[in-house]
């Protein structure tokens, strides 16, 4: 029980002995998704992605960070040739506000000559906003309205519709780099492991065509089955529903100190002067 109690005091006042730093910023890159229609391509089919960003460093080398990101996700059995036959696409709006912990590989101070680069990992928790819609006769059509497979349905009670919000786990790793006393740029990648197996709108099987025409529409039948093969495929697997979908964001990251201790250096000339003294 003593020794607990040392390493909490001890952990205590690593956290708290440094002085804190807080950051505002810009973060831009592109977004990409990994599902039952691109099981394994990263960085295929990219979008952009910006947002804000706000970090608090605890100490010198743990951070806690919040961010607002704006993006994209799409993917096309056509380009990606997974299961091209199928010929199903989607594209989606993307909207996630997430939190992290960052723990940096060296002692990384803002404004700082010597510690003023460091890598990171990060890991935290987000929920995002996701709509899939897909391209048919020159207009896009929203997906989860229509019940591709079966959702809605008194045929398929099992298959209820789909939250467009859901819950994520990001995780990854990045750079990150003084410039000047007070900005911080990072270069970032990162991806989400979720919870749903939606964002794409393709998670079971085929359902019974004339099914979909009765209890949701014509058009919900026409989208659930895009292929040239005209054999009814009910039950045959349309995606996959043990693998849940990923996203990933990668990116840069551009921030400015407004509150906290001040930096260690305020110009190159200034850091140089404070070493020369050091020496003598």
């Amino acid at each position: 029980m003593k020794k607990l109690f040392y390493i909490f005091i001890f952990i205590a006042s690593s956290l708290f002995s440094s002085a804190q730093q807080h950051e505002l910023g810009l973060m831009g890159g592109t977004t990409y998704y990994i599902g039952d229609i691109n099981p394994a391509g990263h960085f295929r089919q990219i979008m952009p992605a910006g947002g804000l960003m706000y970090r608090y460093n605890m100490n010198y080398r743990m951070a806690l960070r919040a961010h607002l990101l704006c993006g994209g996700l799409k993917a096309d059995d056509k380009v990606i040739k997974y299961y091209e036959e199928r010929n199903l696409s989607f594209r989606s709006d993307l909207l996630e506000l997430g939190t992290q912990f960052e723990l940096s590989y060296f002692k990384f101070k803002i404004g700082s000559y010597n510690d003023g680069f460091s890598p990171y990992l990060f890991v935290g928790a987000s929920a995002f906003y996701f709509n899939p819609r897909t391209l048919y006769d020159g207009e896009w059509e929203k997906l989860r309205p229509l019940g591709t497979e079966g959702q809605g349905t008194d045929a398929y009670p099992d298959r209820k519709k789909y939250s467009l919000i859901s819950f994520a786990v990001p995780f990854g790793m990045g750079v990150k780099f003084c410039v000047g006393s007070s900005f911080v740029l990072g270069i970032e990648w990162g991806m989400r492991k979720t919870i749903t197996d939606y964002i794409d709108d393709v998670s079971t099987t085929y359902v019974d065509p004339n099914i979909l025409i009765q209890e949701n529409s014509e058009l919900s039948a026409i989208l659930a089955d895009r292929s040239s093969n005209v054999e009814n495929k009910t039950n045959y697997q349309r995606g996959n529903s043990y693998n849940k979908d990923w996203y990933s964001f990668a990116g840069i990251t551009l921030s400015f100190k407004f509150a906290g201790e001040g930096s260690e250096c305020y110009s190159f000339g200034n850091n140089f002067t404070q070493k020369k003294k050091t020496r003598r």
